[in-house]
């Protein structure tokens, strides 16, 4: 593969793989399979090995899980909260296994089921619940502790008046899932589809009384500083937290030792699976022994110690009635799967996106197959294959659209790209998908304008361009006349939408929907640019000598910015008193840090790797996880490895931890 195409894919495998991120764990309603986000990632990682120069911090190869939503208040976390890395057969176990003997290590495993729910983090002072946090995106969380306090297996004293943190799983019992779904097609409500997705937005309710009645309960199976209490061993910590009041999976837990008594285990859950009243959608497996796991380490994104196996999905057939096309606020067309209604996991599934024209062929699907779907990972729905052999003669070839299935103008296809995309940038199925993002959390976060709200208001004709949301108060007695709206739902949404008005720059950038700028690269560039005429007086040399913009999104924010049409926009907003400035607060500077671009190798005595990380960038640094000729300056630690070698191969600058500490120490 050429450099160029390389950087390239790099740069499309970040985009999609940030966007399934935010699906999966913002929006809870995830778009790609398991298997398809298992694929993208790791070929993005190879890749970024393979081409280290276009390595970046913001690649989602670094991140841990997903993102904070901003309805709850933001928790730190003083250690990380660390995902898994996913497994699928017993062979990469035993290779996980081979990597833990080569370090020396004679593991004994603990093993425990791996609960369908969201992961929460329980603090405690002298005893007493301080606060409850979900795992964010592993660094920061959100404070959820007034709908935890509603779950009566969350001890709000524990038996000894102790500080500890611990850490599970929040999920909704089977049962209580069938009961609501029962009372809510009673009102005509819409089902909630799986346990987890159920217990996500149970516990993200701003009103703790709706998290009450959804009965929702956890199981803890992680102290995160076992050491303060003495404990030696990963089976220790679960019986100590089980005295102190928590509620732990003792049943469930196992102590085995090598392959044959994993496999066992695996086996003998598989088949006990569907009669537990929870749902579980693997297997974890620790490493027992605390003094091996602090010598097998940490990855910047995983322990190396433990693995998470997952369950192959579950399959149901049905027929594949018709293949229908969508238009992205990009003009992205996707084919969507329209199937006979299925019930698969629990809930019915009466649709399947198809992604893009090589991905039905490559499938070989006719409309009229009868079809093979599963929930990958349980909770997606995919089509898996076509059942060639039932095939009749009745059935139709799959046929790529060439026009807009909205506005009728041709398709283009650009070239080694798998996608097609209308061009017309007024096509109706574009504008509303725009004005859908300009409004979403991680833009201007205007609550109360969500999809079916906005595709109303653009089909009424009173939202057609982004500033007609802020004449929206012109249609103030039409709007409290709509079925569904009333004068304090009216007016909660104009206060949103006037609230609007003073968010910081970042989310307005975000909003306008350039190609290629996710929430994250919109921080990067304000921070830079600091005002919209940074962005609107920059040349497309200022934009492409920034660290991690690479031509092709230069060009993309030189062009809208240098677009007549996109700057009457802007105009237009600064008239509507919309804020243009970045408003976050000024990072910390330090002479030996600010502006210099660090790799971390080895084991520091005084902190761990991810907490120097985030102290570096706070004081306006950069890390990576790989040295090149970019690098400024490599943190040595104890046996350090071949970081430590290519840097002095490089001549690149070497702190050893005495150096580093003292400039921590002094900060």
């Amino acid at each position: 593969m050429e450099k160029i195409d390389a950087q390239k894919r790099i740069e499309t495998l970040r985009t999609i793989i940030n966007q399934a991120n935010y699906e999966y764990y913002v929006l809870d309603n995830p778009k790609i399979t398991d298997q398809e986000f298992d694929k993208y990632l790791r070929e993005l990682e190879n890749l970024e090995k393979e081409y280290p120069e276009f390595d970046s911090d913001t690649s989602p190869t670094k991140r841990v899980g997903g993102e904070v939503i901003d309805r709850f208040k933001k928790v730190k976390h003083q250690i990380p909260m660390l995902s898994l890395p996913d497994v699928f057969d017993i062979t990469e176990i035993e290779d996980f296994n081979t990597r833990i003997e080569k370090e020396g290590v004679k593991p004994t495993y603990v093993c425990e089921y791996k609960i369908d729910g969201l992961s929460v983090s329980l603090h405690y002072e002298k005893g007493i619940l301080l606060f409850a946090a979900t795992r964010g995106d592993g660094i920061t969380g959100e404070d959820i502790t007034h709908n935890v306090k509603t779950i009566k297996s969350v001890p709000l004293v524990l038996k000894e008046p102790i500080d500890i943190e611990v850490r599970g799983e929040i999920y909704m019992p089977k049962k209580v899932l069938e009961e609501i779904n029962l009372k809510r097609a009673k009102e005509n409500l819409p089902l909630l589809q799986n346990v987890r997705n159920a217990a996500a937005g149970s516990i993200r309710q701003l009103d703790s009384k709706i998290a009450a009645e959804r009965k929702l309960d956890t199981w803890i199976y992680h102290l995160p500083n076992p050491e303060d209490y003495g404990i030696k061993t990963h089976q220790e910590a679960l019986d100590f937290m089980d005295r102190l009041g928590f509620k732990v999976n003792k049943s469930a837990n196992k102590i085995v030792t090598g392959i044959n008594e994993i496999e066992e285990y695996i086996k003998e859950t598989t088949e006990k699976r569907n009669s537990l009243p929870y749902e579980i959608d693997g297997i974890v497996i620790k490493v027992n022994s605390l003094d091996s796991q602090k010598q097998l380490g940490f990855t910047s994104k995983y322990p190396r110690w433990a693995i998470a196996y997952k369950f192959p999905a579950m399959e149901v057939l049905t027929t594949l009635r018709d293949i229908v096309f969508t238009v992205g606020r990009t003009g992205r067309i996707t084919p969507n799967a329209v199937l006979d209604p299925v019930i698969v996991m629990g809930s019915t599934v009466k649709r399947a996106t198809l992604h893009n024209e090589d991905y039905v062929i490559m499938k070989d699907l006719k409309i009229g197959d009868i079809v093979s779907i599963r929930k990958a990972g349980d909770v997606i729905p995919e089509v898996v294959e076509a059942k060639k052999e039932r095939r009749n003669g009745t059935e139709k070839d799959f046929q790529m659209i060439t026009n807009c299935p909205i506005c009728g103008s041709p398709l283009e296809k650009k070239k080694d790209q798998v996608d097609h995309y209308c061009m017309n940038m007024a096509c109706p199925a574009r504008k509303s998908e725009a004005l859908i993002h300009y409004c979403s959390r991680k833009a201007m976060n205007i609550d109360g304008l969500g999809d079916e709200i906005m595709e109303d208001l653009f089909n009424l004709g009173f939202v057609t361009k982004i500033p007609d949301i802020y004449r929206l108060y012109e249609h103030k007695k039409d709007l409290i006349e709509l079925e569904g709206y009333g004068n304090k739902s009216v007016d909660n949404l104009l206060n949103a939408i006037e609230d609007s008005k003073g968010n910081s720059l970042e989310r307005l950038l975000f909003g306008l929907g350039i190609n290629g700028i996710g929430d994250k690269t919109a921080l990067l560039l304000v921070k830079i640019f600091k005002t919209i005429d940074g962005f609107l007086n920059a040349t497309y040399e200022d934009f492409e000598r920034i660290y991690d913009i690479g031509p092709i999104l230069a060009q993309n924010l030189y062009d809208y910015f240098h677009n007549v049409e996109n700057i009457a926009l802007i105009e237009e907003l600064k008239s509507i008193g919309i804020n243009m400035k970045y408003l976050g607060e000024n990072e910390r500077h330090h002479d030996l840090i600010s502006g210099k671009r660090f790799v971390l190798t080895g084991t520091l005595s005084f902190t761990d790797r991810d907490s120097l990380s985030n102290l570096l960038i706070s004081y306006g640094g950069a890390t990576s996880s790989s040295v090149s000729k970019k690098t400024d300056v490599v943190i040595v630690g104890e046996n350090p490895g071949s970081k430590y070698d290519k840097a002095r191969e490089l001549n690149i600058e070497i702190w050893d931890e005495e150096k580093i500490k003292s400039i921590v120490d002094s900060l």
